[in-house]
This record gives structure tokens, C-alpha cells and sequence, in this order.
């Protein structure tokens, strides 16, 4: 009997959605990042700033997502990734964090369908068993609706860390390979919870703070990272071009000097 994971996994393999780390193959570097990650902060902030309950400021951060969705399929960035809700968010007060939750949950049934036809497909990355039955079989459905959908893959961690990422990526590499003592970063890499992307070109955090956070530590080796001022509720298509500007204002050497890249410039 086939399940849910060996479905999108055949999906994967087809659609050729597996990708070495740039730390073994340099990755094709164009003016707009095939792949953005974005820590969405500052929800809280921009509503005590307004003298709004910081369930206002959760709100107007889903509606940014829907925003920051458009904005990336329509110039073209083919991976959009959310830190939606780290490991470490289980810390915040428990009537938030189920606030969380039912905002997940609304935006899953709400925004879904419109994915599916705008050929966005949605994969939800990280440990899923501490989520509310009902919502794991909600995300489950989704993935299997989207799973085919090619426009832009949208990733949204919950529950997930880079460590925890690392650590059950070494575990099931282990079991793969029983008895096995030598292992390199590619044979890790598949096992890793988004091996089905490339990797990052531009990682991005709202609301000034300047810090990974435990997001996608494996995959931001190489890189490019923006810090901005402004909250996430105000994070728009502007805001955005104003990244991936300075994005293209970065020299992506990965490891070579740049005589190199002239070099290469003047062979292409």
C-alpha cells in the first residue's frame, strides 16, 4: 500500500526536485534567486506599536503571505520558504500559541484551493506529530492536492528547526545504512527535510532583528542574507524588490576568486 510520502516522493523523483548543496556543485546564479527563505518577524511588534492585541498583528501576517506568494510567482522565483513556527515557539504563552494554530488552520482551508489554481504547490516541513490530529491531516490533503504543481513550490516550516533538521536527517541516514561508520554530506543530503529544493539564493528577515534562529542551518551555507527593518505585516512587493536588489549587488563566488567569475563571464 502506498502512502502520502511515497506519493509526493514519486512526484519528486519525476518532476527532478532533488539537488546537490551548492557545497558540492556551484549552483547557476541568475539576477532573480530561484530559491527565497524568509524568517516572517515582527508581527507582535507592529501591533503593540499600534496599540493593537498581537493576535492583530498574527492576521495581518498571513495576509503578507498571500502578498509575498503573489509577488514571488510573479517574478519568478520558483521557492518561496516560511518560518512560520519554530521549535522554540512552543516557549510563547500557551493562549498564542493556539492562536497559531487556528490561524494555520483557517489559512490552510482558505488559501488552498486558490494555490491549486494558481499551480502553487505547498509542502509543510517539520516535526508535525506535537500538531493537532485534524490539522496533520489538513496539511496531508494539501500536499497531495498541490502535489503536482509547478509555478512555484511555497514551504512552510512549522514546528521546525535547522538542529532538529540535522539531527533526524543523521537518524535516518543511520538506519539506511546499518553498520556504516564513514558518511559524506551528499549521502546526507537526501535525508535532509527540504532535499526536495535547492538551496537557498536569498535568506531575508523582517522586523531588524539579525539572526538565523535556528532556520535551515545546513541549507544557508552559501547564502545571501538581507536584514530589514520592517515587520513582516508591512512586508510587500516592494519591499521585496528592494531585497532581491540588493541580492543582485552580491558577487556569489562559492569558494572561487573573482578573476574567476570575470573568466567565466568572458568564456559564456
Amino acid at each position: 500500500m502506498h502512502t502520502r510520502a511515497d506519493f509526493i516522493a514519486h512526484l519528486d523523483f519525476l518532476y527532478g526536485m532533488t539537488h546537490k548543496s551548492s557545497t558540492l556543485a556551484v549552483p547557476q546564479v541568475s539576477s532573480v534567486p530561484r530559491h527565497v527563505a524568509i524568517i516572517m518577524d515582527g508581527n507582535g511588534r507592529w501591533a503593540t506599536k499600534r496599540f493593537l492585541p498581537r493576535v492583530a498583528g498574527h492576521a495581518k501576517g498571513v495576509d503578507a503571505v498571500r502578498t509575498i506568494v503573489e509577488a514571488c510567482s510573479q517574478r519568478g522565483i520558483e521557492y518561496l520558504t516560511l518560518f512560520a513556527f519554530s521549535s522554540e515557539n512552543w516557549r510563547r504563552p500557551a493562549d498564542e500559541v493556539s492562536l497559531l494554530m487556528r490561524l494555520f488552520m483557517t489559512a490552510l482551508e482558505r488559501e488552498v484551493g486558490k494555490m491549486h489554481a494558481n499551480n502553487i504547490r505547498l509542502r509543510v516541513v517539520g516535526d508535525l506529530s506535537r500538531f493537532d490530529a485534524k490539522l496533520q491531516e489538513m496539511v496531508a490533503k494539501a500536499e497531495v492536492q498541490t502535489a503536482g504543481n509547478t509555478r512555484l513550490t511555497l514551504t512552510i516550516c512549522a514546528n521546525y528547526g535547522g538542529r532538529w533538521d540535522i539531527m533526524q536527517a543523521v537518524s535516518k541516514m543511520l538506519k539506511a545504512h546499518p553498520g556504516a561508520t564513514d558518511f559524506s554530506e551528499e549521502q546526507l543530503t537526501p535525508y535532509l527535510a527540504m532535499a526536495y529544493a535547492p538551496e537557498p539564493d536569498l535568506f531575508i528577515r523582517t522586523g531588524g532583528e539579525e539572526r538565523i534562529s535556528n532556520f535551515l542551518l545546513w541549507q544557508l551555507a552559501y547564502s545571501e542574507l538581507y536584514f530589514t527593518e520592517t515587520y513582516w505585516p508591512d512586508f510587500d512587493g516592494a519591499e521585496l524588490d528592494k531585497a532581491i536588489e540588493s541580492y543582485r549587488q552580491r558577487e556569489r563566488r562559492f569558494g572561487r576568486t573573482s578573476e574567476q567569475l570575470v573568466e567565466q563571464k568572458k568564456a559564456s
